[in-house]
């Protein structure tokens, strides 16, 4: 049987979807990075190793947090959100809802959906805005850092439908 070949996905081809509160919403962002994992490992030379050479055992993983940037836009649903995660004027955060489930979803050439990065107990860490400078054209952007406590790829997901 030949193989087939499937065209690798464009970097500028995404979409995010963040699910929790009951809802899932779409978000837009021109930029996305961040995932790495890390696994330390102990090690160890059994008994039986005639040969003086090492195992090597998995013990802590680690997540890196992954980072989001935007072009600044009216949407406060998902702004609240990270504002959630910060004391406000007179209390704590609240700890309902910090954590959520983010899908990036990489889209094919036609905009179907390709493979899905799930980012597990995303909670929102850091948030920068862009400096504003009257001499550049530029888009103003938000800087969103996320910390994560572990991620799922999956290939050919189904599609998820917006709950209203």
């Amino acid at each position: 049987m030949p193989a087939i070949y499937n065209e690798p996905f464009k970097t500028f081809r995404f979409l995010v979807e963040v699910e929790g509160g009951g809802a899932t919403v779409v978000a837009a962002f021109a930029q996305f990075s961040g995932i790495r994992m890390q696994t330390q490992v102990v090690e160890t030379r059994w008994g039986s190793e005639e040969r003086g050479v090492t195992e090597k055992i998995p013990s802590i993983t680690s997540f890196e947090n992954v980072t989001f940037t935007k072009g600044v836009i009216g949407d406060n649903e998902f702004f609240d959100w990270i504002l959630a995660c910060a004391p406000s004027e007179s209390a704590p955060p609240t700890g309902k809802d910090l954590y959520r489930t983010i899908n990036v979803v990489a889209l094919d050439s036609q905009g179907k959906r390709g493979v899905v990065w799930s980012l597990i107990n995303a909670m929102p860490v850091s948030y920068t805005l862009a400096p504003m400078d009257g001499s550049q054209s530029a888009v103003l952007t938000e800087t969103i850092e996320f910390s994560i406590t572990g991620f799922k790829r999956v290939a050919n997901p189904p599609t998820l439908e917006r709950k209203e």
